[in-house]
């Protein structure tokens, strides 16, 4: 029964780990029995899947956009740095 007892920051590294496939079947057992004792680490858990399904959809969003300087935006930023460097 010992070998299932976690801590609260074993248990958010394994959720970490969990998020990005990381984690085995054994601290996934160990993360779910520590759920029942700690509210707080259920709690953590939750909110950081949310945190990032919002960051994913974000990150998304931005590669649709086209975040490039035009060639007259890239002249003139080279000109401002050799002036710094002046």
């Amino acid at each position: 029964m010992a070998k299932f007892i976690i801590s609260c920051d074993e248990a958010t590294t394994i959720c970490d780990k969990s998020q990005y496939g990381e984690a085995t079947f054994f601290e996934k057992v160990k993360l779910n029995f520590h759920f029942l004792i700690c509210r707080i680490c259920l709690r953590y858990t939750k909110q950081n899947a949310k945190m990032s399904k919002v960051y994913k959809m974000k990150a998304h969003d931005c590669k649709k956009e086209n975040n490039c300087l035009s060639s007259q935006d890239k002249e003139q930023l080279k000109k401002q740095l050799q002036e710094l460097e002046a």
